[in-house]
């Protein structure tokens, strides 16, 4: 990232953290991506709150701001399993912030198995869980009950500008690395599985660059908008795999299945948007396929008659390329910390919250002072 650009994201942080910084700072762990721009957050969220601990995604870790951060704050391994088993979650949260007052700031609900222990066993108190994805959203609003506040900016308006560009940036690593192989998107229909806010963007720029679309959606109102925007809507899900050149898995929960696999068209490419342990049951792969390197990125799997190929091995594709929404992120990344104020007071019942329009607004205000010039 230039100095100038750093610089400007920096300003902008200043601003909300003075903005929105509670009187009393509580304790917080953060679940993040460690792209290029990411220390600026990490430093604004050691402002609004106390950063015990920084944990990476495990893929998608730039090297070099994963030492910029180190020098100013531990950076943990993160795993699905370090969170899915109370004692382990527990122990981890006694380890890095016992007795405090407390704030979870996560990406994918990986607090979300173990939340019932932590609350009621941590020596401190779980202030609540700011909640940046989709995927994760729904895990925690699936709970019969919340032992505390969740605020979720999921489905805030200023996180569909990145949504928009997530699904542009799938689009363009699927691409980069079909060419790679000598191949390109044109002649082979694509599949796109999931027509919320990242598969209809996937959607609309294939349409755009001639490419044959078809859509598939477990929810009828979304196949039917799909059909309002003039996609080919699927009516049959396993046919549509049989017959798809690319597969784009764009659901946030499970696409593929892994009798699904060996019903795909010789030669397809699959690619999804999130991490393959959400999206695929790469474990179900019936026996016999053998794995091998198609090159950079691209894995063939393959049994006597049948081959496909999954690109990025099955993570999300666009990390490939550095997954950059360019500057919309920062508006996003504003809602979490006016999240993570907003629980420090202590106030919220145990349900699921968001952001109020308000602060949206001075949020979005503030970017536009920075970045629309």
């Amino acid at each position: 990232m230039e100095t100038t650009e750093r610089a400007g994201l920096d300003a902008f942080f200043g601003k909300i953290t003075a903005t929105f910084a509670p009187s009393e700072r509580p304790s917080s762990l953060l679940i993040t991506h460690l792209l290029p721009e990411r220390p600026s957050f990490v430093e604004a969220v050691g402002k609004v709150t106390q950063l015990r601990a920084v944990l990476p995604k495990p893929k998608s870790i730039h090297a070099s701001a994963r030492r910029e951060i180190e020098r100013a704050h531990p950076c943990d391994e993160l795993s699905r399993e370090l969170f899915s088993d109370p004692d382990t979650a527990v122990s981890y949260l006694e380890n890095r912030a016992a007795g405090e007052q407390l704030v979870l700031l996560d990406v994918g609900g990986y607090f979300a198995p173990a939340l019932d222990a932590i609350c009621e066993r941590f020596s401190g108190t779980i202030l609540g869980v700011v909640e940046d994805t989709e995927n994760g959203h729904r895990r925690y609003a699936e709970r019969d009950k919340l032992p505390c506040p969740v605020i979720s900016v999921a489905r805030s308006p200023l996180k569909e500008p990145e949504d928009f560009l997530v699904g542009q940036s799938v689009v363009f690593s699927t691409e980069a690395l079909l060419r790679q192989r000598n191949d390109i998107l044109h002649g082979r229909p694509a599949l796109v599985i999931g027509f919320g806010k990242l598969g209809s963007s996937i959607a609309r720029l294939l349409h755009v660059k001639g490419v044959r679309v078809i859509v598939y959606d477990v929810n009828p109102v979304r196949r039917a908008q799909a059909m309002s925007q003039g996609f080919e809507v699927a009516r049959d899900r396993d046919q549509a795999i049989a017959t798809a050149g690319l597969v784009l898995c764009a659901t946030g929960q499970l696409s593929l299945r892994g009798e699904d696999f060996p019903q795909l068209k010789n030669g397809a490419y699959v690619a999804t948007v999130t991490s393959s342990e959400d999206e695929l049951e790469l474990s179900g792969l019936p026996s016999g396929y053998t794995r091998d390197s198609a090159g950079e990125h691209v894995t063939c799997y393959s049994t006597r008659g049948h081959y496909f190929y999954l690109l990025n091995g099955g993570e999300a594709v666009n990390f490939i390329h550095g997954a950059s929404v360019g500057p919309f992120i920062a508006l996003v990344q504003g809602e979490l910390l006016a999240g993570a104020a907003k629980l420090a007071r202590g106030d919220l019942d145990s349900a699921m919250h968001e952001v109020s329009t308000a602060d949206r607004e001075a949020i979005a205000a503030a970017w536009l002072h920075y970045y629309n010039r």
